[in-house]
């Protein structure tokens, strides 16, 4: 794939957004850092083109929060010249409490899988031949569970809990990974997940009294963001992934699946029960 290509990624002015940003910055492609505060994200766009020497790095606004704001997003898209040649759906969010987006879908369901699903969905025309597609999951995906309908209106909970929607989250992402590479094999655009391990970063926050004890000992323990980010940015740009698709890997290697997740009951439904909720959004791009 030309690296005159647009590469998009997502939530790439936070920690481990930056390092897959510089990367592939720095390996010459035309970046598109889509972030939900453009004006906050100018100074790491600055950031990494003094880093990389490449000046072909632009800022778009993304709200993953909304449905409409993702449409919106790849209808600019889709109107550039160039084809789009990776995406990165690397956003995510734990937030401590509940909420509800303007779509009537939990905050965290909207922007850990709905969101990306939707914006890899309608980027989709765009791609050709050799596009690849990344989806950042998590190791919390082996303990996640998809109920339907509740998964997209409290994450499958009857009450919140932000580690195990997330779960659910990452799992669905994964799934989606699944159902998704397979439904490209004859196209040739490859659909991969990263796990990143445990990452050091502002996203892990416990906001618990003892949060100062366990910050002590815990960071030091876990990985930087730029180890965290590296399996991310090797399938993204390793010549040797050409091709592979519908994989899950960690360290920079393939994660062995169980076979409940290889074969998982709820891939299926789960799509079925996406696409008619992005129905919408999916026939209004095609007119």
């Amino acid at each position: 794939m030309s690296a005159q290509s647009l590469a998009v990624i997502t939530g790439a002015n936070g920690d481990m957004g930056m390092c897959i940003t510089r990367a592939v910055a720095a390996a010459g492609w035309k970046v598109i850092m889509a972030c939900n505060d453009p004006v906050a994200a100018e100074a790491k766009r600055q950031e990494i083109i003094r880093q990389t020497g490449n000046p072909q790095v632009e800022i778009e606004g993304l709200e993953l929060r909304s449905l409409h704001a993702v449409a919106d997003l790849a209808e600019r898209l889709r109107r550039r010249p160039e084809p789009i040649g990776l995406l990165m759906n690397n956003a995510g969010v734990m937030p401590p409490r509940f909420a509800v987006t303007e779509d009537g879908l939990s905050q965290t369901v909207s922007v850990n899988y709905v969101g990306p699903y939707l914006l890899s969905r309608l980027l989709l025309p765009r791609m050709e031949r050799g596009a690849r597609i990344v989806n950042m999951i998590s190791c919390t995906y082996a303990i996640g569970r998809i109920r339907l309908p509740e998964f997209f209106v409290n994450g499958g909970l009857r009450h919140y809990h932000r580690i195990p929607v997330y779960s659910n989250t990452k799992l669905a992402l994964l799934l989606f990974t699944r159902e998704l590479a397979a439904r490209l094999a004859d196209r040739g655009v490859t659909v991969n997940a990263a796990d990143p391990g445990i990452v050091n970063t502002k996203f892990i926050h416990l906001d618990a009294w003892f949060d100062p004890l366990t910050d002590r000992f815990f960071r030091p323990l876990i990985r930087t963001a730029s180890k965290g980010a590296a399996t991310a940015v090797d399938l993204l740009l390793n010549p040797q992934y050409e091709g592979v698709t519908g994989g899950a890997f960690a360290d920079c290697k393939p994660i062995h699946l169980r076979k409940q997740f290889l074969h998982h009951p709820m891939q299926l439904p789960l799509w079925e029960a996406t696409e008619a909720l992005v129905a919408p959004w999916l026939k209004t791009a095609e007119k």
